[in-house]
């Protein structure tokens, strides 16, 4: 039986509480995943149906992130995996690409990564401000402002939105087109509606690079060995250092 959304929203509230985040303010999803403990996070074009994949074990767990999507889309796969990493007992998830469709659980994760993005309360204020009596629809303008305080996609603000019924289904679909070009018309950046660049596409962080750091530091494996491990995560830049980082400057 799918969960009710208070139980949800009660379920993405703890997760915020644990990983040091208030229950309303916008959250930057990456670096509160990287902060988990015994989590390797894994950036892999994944194809053009899956969003992404929680492995757990009983040491460490792995989820993996499709790259090739959209950095919006991204942020929301890292929040629904979060919930197969917390409050599903099955040991490997894999994700679909849409939202709102699947099994109970694929259902209920996506329900909790929207809350967790777009809380509640902090969602209905917001529109409550920008609205000027409550009657007034959502313009294409005013969507542009929300998902770009949230961080989050347009299909994903677009689902939300029809479930709080601020949205007709119709209304939503005229807002699926030309979603970069009426984010960037208002002066917004883009970033959000893109992919991150090929050569970063590719990339592994968190638990993973710690132990092998450790098991270097340690003399439990030779630098040949240390290097293999951080290339075979897609982390040459660790090996061979980052052209970026050439021109690096402390501010």
């Amino acid at each position: 039986m799918l969960l009710d959304k208070m139980e949800l929203w009660k379920k993405a509230i703890s997760i915020r509480k644990q990983l040091g985040e208030d229950a309303t303010s916008p959250i930057d999803i990456f670096a509160l995943a990287y902060s988990i403990d015994r989590l390797s996070i894994v950036f892999y074009p994944l194809g053009k149906h899956i969003s992404g994949i929680c492995i757990k074990g009983d040491r460490n767990n792995v989820i993996g992130i499709n790259s090739s999507m959209t950095l919006g889309r991204q942020r929301f796969s890292m929040a629904h995996e979060l919930y197969h990493l917390y409050f599903d007992g099955d040991m490997v998830a894999v994700c679909s690409k849409k939202i709102g469709v699947g099994s109970e659980k694929e259902r209920e994760a996506d329900q909790f990564a929207s809350f967790l993005l777009m809380p509640p309360d902090a969602l209905s204020n917001m529109i409550k401000k920008i609205k000027k009596s409550p009657s007034d629809r959502l313009s294409v303008e005013e969507v542009v402002r929300i998902e770009q305080f949230f961080g989050v996609s347009r299909q994903a603000l677009l689902v939300r939105l029809i479930e709080e019924k601020e949205l007709t289904r119709q209304e939503a679909e005229s807002m699926q087109q030309n979603v970069i070009w009426s984010a960037g018309s208002l002066g917004y950046d883009d970033t959000l509606y893109k992919p991150v660049p090929e050569n970063k596409r590719y990339q592994t962080y968190g638990f993973y690079i710690q132990q092998a750091k450790r098991a270097f530091e340690q003399g439990l494996i030779s630098n040949g060995k240390y290097e293999e491990l951080l290339l075979s995560a897609f982390r040459s830049d660790l090996v061979y250092g980052d052209a970026d980082e050439r021109g690096e400057v402390l501010d």
